[in-house]
């Protein structure tokens, strides 16, 4: 998969996996990985799908109509590729914390849906329900950060308190976090996000 990754000075934290929304590239999120986190490292990568001419991480059959059995099989690919990259650039494959806007934020949310040791947390911006109907893994000790609009048009408030729902009853530790706006990823919204991470992910002694 195509991607970028920078090493960070402390590698003692967490590695922060980039994953962009509809439309954007493995480059759009590194300011919000600097504002997390400036000292991690950080692999960001580039969705493999195009929807006229637009990368995605996996296809849909219509806004907000997901293609299962693509979502099904770009989870695996990228749960793979992140253990190819845990070997190539030497970092903890169970320190993976997942930075995720909308699709890509779904992408995230997949891979805890499919995998237990796939992350050790996640930040996911604006996500919808990957999938329902499916047994979620016992996500004890994962913390999850959901960024939520009260009036987002594309992921309404009901789907996010449902993801919130089912992460929680997997025994993740959620924070399900408001802001009265819509799908955009607003600057109070990563404000909150990096207070997040600090408390939950570093959990300063």
């Amino acid at each position: 998969m195509k991607h970028v990754f920078n090493q960070g000075r402390n590698p003692e934290k967490p590695v922060l996996l980039l994953l962009h929304g509809t439309g954007g590239n493995e480059l759009d999120l590194l300011p919000l990985a600097e504002k997390i986190d400036d000292g991690a490292s950080v692999l960001s990568v580039r969705g493999n799908v195009l929807e006229n001419g637009m990368p995605r991480f996996f296809r849909r059959l219509a806004e907000g109509v997901f293609d299962e059995e693509d979502l099904i099989f770009r989870t695996n690919e990228l749960n793979t590729f992140l253990d190819e990259a845990a070997v190539k650039y030497e970092f903890d494959r169970n320190s993976i914390v997942a930075v995720g806007y909308s699709n890509g934020a779904n992408i995230a949310a997949s891979l805890m849906f499919h995998f237990q040791h796939a992350l050790k947390g996640a930040i996911l911006h604006h996500p919808m329900v990957p999938r329902r109907g499916i047994e979620l893994p016992d996500l004890s000790g994962k913390s999850v950060f959901i960024g939520a609009g009260t009036n987002d048009p594309i992921c309404s408030s009901a789907e996010s308190t449902e993801l919130y729902s089912l992460l929680e009853k997997a025994h993740a530790n959620v924070t399900l976090h408001w802001e009265k706006n819509g799908h955009q990823l607003t600057m109070q919204e990563a404000d909150a996000a990096a207070d997040w991470y600090k408390k939950f992910v570093l959990k300063p002694e």
